[in-house]
């Protein structure tokens, strides 16, 4: 399989991902445009968010910092977060379980 080969999905106004899923987990490539939020929200999937271009803001259980190309971020089960892109932005997140929303 290859990147080029998966069609993007706008899964929310700004944040285009491409998603590659496999039994027990997904990995999710995003390419953010400037000023896309994601508003708080938790969901039962533990979730591990790298960036790799931009700068982004994002807020975890209250606690907001801005992140940079190689940031790495670990975000629990259940714990409020959301975030905004203060530039494009290219990040990568990996979720565990599957998100079958995402398929």
């Amino acid at each position: 399989m290859n990147l080029a080969d998966i069609n993007t999905k706008e899964i929310m106004p700004g944040y285009h991902g491409k998603m590659v899923h496999g039994e027990s987990l997904t990995w999710a490539f995003w390419e953010v445009e400037k000023g896309a939020v994601v508003p708080e929200h938790h969901h039962v999937h533990e979730q591990i968010m790298h960036v790799l271009e931009g700068e982004f803001e994002f807020t975890l259980d209250g606690k907001t910092q801005t992140y940079l190309p190689g940031d790495v971020v670990v975000i629990p089960s259940n714990t409020p977060h959301g975030g905004k892109a203060l530039t494009p932005c290219k990040l990568m997140d990996v979720f565990s379980p599957v998100r079958e929303e995402y398929r």
